[in-house]
């Protein structure tokens, strides 16, 4: 007898969103997935409800330091005067392709968060800095990216209800949602520089060699995630921002051995500019999807 099919992955979505809805029925206008050491921004919300991921049907438990497992629904504290609430839903950690994930699990929660409602996605990070200028605790807006991962999360059978077969990549970070980005940045009183975001599959660090081979192909940034769930949230018609953290100089850029710890460290020194630059720039993306 043959083992019997996983759902297909509509039923998949729908049945995490129905968990979901069952604990909070608001619609978040944002979705927000928070990268390694920057999890703590979701305790930033107010009216929050926090579900843990192994209370969602078939959403993946995450595996690695600086990732909580939680889905957290709330509202963006300090609105601008005369707005309504910003409603978000903030992924607390995310899954990756080398814990031993498949793509289709990689971007599962990402494809929820659109199906609850989110229109704009913003994906954050902790990256190694490959440009030269970059240092330790810059925020860098993603403007591209390079998939060097050796797979796309869209192989396999097209789900028309999901998405176009063959999704236009041109503009994958929304050039409108930078300039919100940036504008969120001034008021929060700093600026973010903008980069290229090269994906690898981990989880060992880089070479030097092969930090010299993202550099060459016109990466300024190298981690180990994002790459994917970009892809899917545009696949679904979702606006994407990227927000990378450098947490280390990658390889080569830097002298001394690379560690997580050094990650989380660095990302937690980062936490007080984070947390008033993506407060500035979800009230800023809000504003912006209800513009005509």
């Amino acid at each position: 007898m043959e083992p019997a099919r996983p759902p297909a992955v509509r039923t998949r979505i729908d049945d995490a969103v129905a968990a979901i809805r069952a604990r909070d029925a608001r619609v978040p206008s944002v979705g927000i997935v928070l990268g390694s050491g920057l999890g703590a921004y979701a305790d930033a919300l107010i009216a929050a409800t926090r579900i843990p991921y192994d209370a969602i049907p078939h959403q993946a438990q995450v595996g690695v330091a600086g990732h909580s497992g939680t889905l957290v629904l709330g509202e963006v504290p300090n609105p601008p005067p005369g707005r309504a609430a910003t409603v978000v839903a903030a992924l607390s950690g995310r899954v990756h392709l080398y814990e031993g994930h498949s793509p289709e699990s990689v971007v599962f929660a990402v494809r929820v968060l659109r199906a609850l409602g989110a229109r704009a996605i913003v994906l954050t990070n902790a990256a190694g800095g490959i440009s030269r200028t970059a240092r330790p605790g810059d925020l860098v807006l993603l403007t591209d990216h390079i998939n060097l991962q050796g797979c796309n999360p869209l192989t396999g059978p097209n789900d028309d209800t999901l998405g176009t077969r063959f999704p236009d990549m041109t503009a994958v970070y929304h050039p409108e949602l930078r300039a919100v980005a940036h504008a969120a940045a001034e008021r929060a009183g700093t600026t973010l520089r903008e980069g290229v975001y090269a994906a690898m599959l981990g989880p060992s660090y880089e070479t030097p060699a092969e930090i010299r081979m993202c550099r060459t192909l016109g990466a300024d940034l190298v981690g180990m995630s994002t790459v994917l769930e970009a892809i899917a949230a545009r696949h679904m018609g979702a606006h994407v921002l990227g927000i990378s953290c450098v947490t280390n100089l990658a390889a080569g850029v830097s002298a001394q051995a690379l560690s997580h710890a050094e990650v989380e460290e660095t990302a937690r020194g980062a936490r007080a500019t984070f947390t008033r630059v993506v407060e500035e720039t979800l009230h800023g993306i809000a504003a912006w999807l209800q513009k005509p």
